[in-house]
């Protein structure tokens, strides 16, 4: 008995992170004309990618089955433990609202709570490590979701976009922006706020002078953020690239932890190859 910790697979964290704080994860579908896989399973980013250049389009990706839902439900509950369940902002998956009619349609709804994390990727990540620190602590399910709440506006997340080609055959962005944007060379800096990606300031120039540039100016927020733990999350990046941030972030003396994540097949098909984000959690 106690509380389990299970997440959507949005949430990026690898398999070291999932094991260390026994984190369960139920998958997101990821659709590639007529086949459709489980994130995270029998397909990969770059396999992803592959077939998007080649069909001229993104894959489309859909929230799990209620089934599958119910069956994780179960897993967890079967032994009178309680649930916290973390998904995608709602603003852009169904995934919560999935999660909470299987809880009714079992009458589990008393043992499992479901979050709306309000982000993405190991934006949720971060969160999901919160509530799993505290699960192990002994707190309850109830308490875990009001601290969590209390943290989810400190949440920073964004990222770099290599390419607005992804961004353009997902409907995020106008033909003729991701044409101009690949003519100039511009990098957009995405922002998650509110539940919801916002453009903030585009960067011009080669894409590794550019992820370095966009960390360098996170430093005024880095310098106040929590000392637990950083990410740098990436969905293909060089990894000469990768391994400056990183000395950037260290070279900081702030935080205890710097992971590196690769996002995987639901974030990737979206944002596409190239991009990169540095996302921690802000002290109030």
């Amino acid at each position: 008995m106690g509380v389990k910790i299970v997440s959507d697979s949005t949430c990026d964290l690898s398999e070291g992170l999932l094991e260390r704080y026994q984190i369960s994860i139920l998958p997101l579908h990821i659709v590639l004309g007529q086949q459709e896989f489980d994130d995270g399973k029998g397909i990969t980013p770059d396999e992803i990618y592959r077939w998007s250049d080649e069909n001229k389009t993104t894959p489309t990706t859909s929230a799990p089955a209620i089934t599958d839902a119910m069956n994780m439900i179960n897993e967890c509950t079967s032994d009178g433990s309680e649930m916290v369940f973390f998904t995608v902002s709602e603003q852009m998956s169904t995934t919560a609202n999935v999660m909470r009619m299987a809880a009714d349609e079992l009458e589990k709804e008393d043992r499992v709570f479901v979050i709306d994390s309000g982000n993405l990727s190991t934006g949720v990540g971060l969160l999901v490590i919160e509530a799993a620190i505290m699960a192990q602590n002994g707190k309850t399910a109830g308490e875990i979701v009001e601290e969590i709440e209390k943290i989810k506006p400190y949440v920073r997340a964004s990222f770099v976009v290599d390419t607005l080609t992804y961004l353009y055959r997902g409907g995020r962005c106008s033909g003729l922006a991701a044409l101009a944007g690949g003519a100039l060379k511009l990098h957009p800096k995405i922002i998650v706020e509110n539940g919801a990606m916002r453009p903030d300031k585009k960067y011009r120039g080669k894409i590794s002078h550019v992820i370095l540039k966009y960390a360098n100016e996170l430093e005024p927020q880095l310098k106040t953020a929590k000392h637990d733990r950083v990410f740098i999350t990436h969905s293909g990046c060089e990894e000469e690239v990768v391994r400056e941030v990183y000395d950037y972030l260290d070279g900081l003396k702030i935080f205890d932890e710097i992971l590196v994540t690769r996002a995987g097949g639901v974030i990737s098909s979206h944002c596409g190859p190239g991009t990169l984000g540095v996302l921690f959690i802000q002290n109030p």
